[in-house]
Parts: C-alpha cells; structure tokens; sequence
C-alpha cells in the first residue's frame, strides 16, 4: 500500500509539475508578447519613430527607437558628447528587457540618425531642452511612466529639462555629470592633471597653449594617460564595439561648440554652466551615478544627491566616466533597482 500510495503521490506530483510548467510557459509567452509587442498598426519597423521638431529655422528630424514595452516605466535615454550618439548605451540590451524595462534610443538634433543641420546656430542648451519636449510629447511619454537618463553631456540637458518640465517626470538619472562644468574643469586641472607624469603633462600644456588641438602627438598623450584611467578603464583593445562605434560618429562641430577640443577639461559655450543652486528645486525621485575614477568629481556627484530633496547615490567603486561598461554590473545592478523602487512607489533608496 505504501508503494501504492507513493506511486500516486508521484502521479499527482508530475500532474502538477507539468501543469504548472505549462502554466509558467505560457505567462512566459504572454510576457514576451506584451514587452516586445509592436508599437504601430501599420508596417513594423522595429520600434524606429522619426519625430519632426519645431526649431527656431524651420521642421527638422529626430530618430528615436523603442525597445520593449511598459506601460510603467519607460526610458529615455540622453547621451553624451555632446555630438555622440544613441549607440554606446546598446550595452543596455543585455540587462534592461530580462527587467522587463522599457527603453528608448534618441540621436539628438545633429548626432547619428537624425538630422544635422550642419548649423552651429542650433548647438545650444535651452534649444536641446525644447527637442526633448518635443520628443516626449510626440512619444505620448507622461509622469505616469516617464524616466529621463542623461550621461555626461547628457546629463546636464536632464538637469535643465527637469528644472524646467519636471512636472512630466516620473524618474531622473543624472549619470557622470556634476553639476557645475567649471568646477569639473577646476577638478581636472587640480586633481586628475596631478596624477600624470609631469613630463606628459607639460607637452599636453604646451599643445593647448599652442591650440594645436588637431595635432596627432595631441591625443597620443592623451589616450595612454588620460583617456584610459579616466574615460574607459578597460584595456584599449576591449573597447566596447558600441561605444568606439559611436565616438567614430561624433559630431566635432558640436563637440567643439558646447565642450572645447578635449574631454580635458572644458573650454566649449558650457565652460560657465553651474546648476549646484538649483538642485534642491528638482523634486522628481532622482538617482546620481559617480564613479571613483571618473572624469567628474564622485565626491561632487554624491553631494549632489544629496542636494535633490528625492535624492539617491550610486558609487561605481571600480568606473570611470563609461562606468556601464567598466563597472557595468554595479552600474545596470544599481539603475534597475533604482527603476524598480520608483515604480513601487519609492523616492530615495540605498544604492
């Protein structure tokens, strides 16, 4: 009987094993179709929107593409440069829909897809803030579901865009950007120039002071000694193929108009920009990224957070500026927790 009744429990146990895979296959399934469905009636394309934007000489063109769908949280994404484009932040792909995560590439106005007036009249800050407007308005993105990331020069046009139209916002992401460019320009002169060898530095100083930006020998010192401890951290061969793929695109005029010739410090239209202030006016639940070896101050970074009446901090401890590759699980850990939380209803966190 006992052999009975073990054979029967076994029964009822495989009976209800393959029910309930059969049950999760097919939430699986209906959970694939939902995040993946297509967001058109008409020919798919991908998720790809172009959004015609009003600017100040006429309609122009933005390329944006969607990818994944959720109703709660949706991502915009703002890269940096200025004048790189949507492609380096491909690394997402392998993190953000296994979250079930919605996100969206934008190449800004001049940058990859998009159009590039080829006009330096249009490479202005309060102009950007206006395109992203017109962007979230024409993506029906909305406080009930609207997250904004910016990274480095990316970040600054969040930070505009929230002081502005932060009343859209649902979450903000200010990556590797502080708050003031002159007292990052004050961070690199008196921090990260001290911890080159002095005999480098002084040719770097001599090539600026001659202008001779465009000189090869330029960044040749650059690369070895700045670049790889402060930019990406990764050996120069196993640079992400993305993110090499989008420095070969950079707009330079608009690089050279908003930064200077170098990530060096900044010389460019933003050389004033300080926003530390305004901080305390942005209320939407809002998440800083610093990294230790970073371009920016991390200690400047984890202040801002402090600052932001909603505000948490996430330490790269192993990142420099392009912490989501080389500090990636800390980076993609930290942002989709962040994202998560706010969903559920959290406005400050430990990171």
């Amino acid at each position: 009987m006992k052999y009975l009744s073990f054979l029967f429990l076994g029964a009822i146990g495989l009976l209800w094993s393959c029910q309930s895979t059969k049950t999760d296959t097919v939430n699986n399934e209906a959970t694939l179709k939902t995040y993946f469905a297509a967001d058109t009636s008409g020919v798919a394309d991908g998720g790809v929107r172009i959004i015609p934007i009003q600017t100040p000489k006429g309609k122009l063109n933005v390329w944006t593409k969607r990818f994944g769908n959720n109703p709660t949280v949706k991502l915009l994404l703002l890269n940096g440069g200025p004048g790189s484009t949507h492609e380096y932040f491909e690394g997402m792909e392998s993190f953000l829909p296994a979250e079930g995560i919605e996100f969206i590439y934008y190449d800004q106005l001049g940058t990859g897809n998009s159009d590039n007036p080829k006009d330096t009249a249009f490479w202005d800050l309060p102009r950007y803030v206006e395109e992203v407007e017109q962007v979230r308005t024409a993506l029906g993105l909305s406080t009930d579901n609207f997250y904004l990331l910016g990274h480095s020069w990316g970040g600054i046009l969040a930070m505009e865009y929230a002081l502005k139209y932060g009343s859209n916002l649902k979450g903000l992401i200010i990556s590797n950007m502080m708050a003031s460019c002159p007292e990052y320009g004050k961070y690199a002169d008196e921090v990260l120039a001290k911890q080159m060898d002095p005999a480098v530095l002084k040719e770097i100083r001599a090539l600026e002071a001659k202008g001779a930006y465009s000189d090869p020998r330029y960044m040749e010192l650059l690369v070895p000694n700045y670049y790889t401890q402060h930019f990406c951290r990764l050996p120069l061969d196993q640079w992400p193929e993305p993110m090499q793929r989008a420095n070969g695109k950079m707009n330079q005029s608009l690089y050279v108009t908003m930064q200077g010739p170098s990530e060096f410090g900044i010389a460019g239209k933003l050389a004033k920009w300080d926003r530390k202030a305004d901080l305390p006016k942005i209320t939407v639940p809002t998440l800083v990224i610093g990294a230790q070896h970073d371009t920016m101050d991390p200690a400047h970074m984890k202040w801002m957070a402090t600052q932001l009446p909603n505000g948490s901090y996430l330490h790269c401890p192993n990142g420099s500026h392009m912490a989501m590759y080389d500090d990636q699980q800390t980076y993609m850990k930290g942002l989709i927790k962040f994202l998560k939380g706010v969903d559920a209803g959290e406005k400050k966190m430990t990171l």
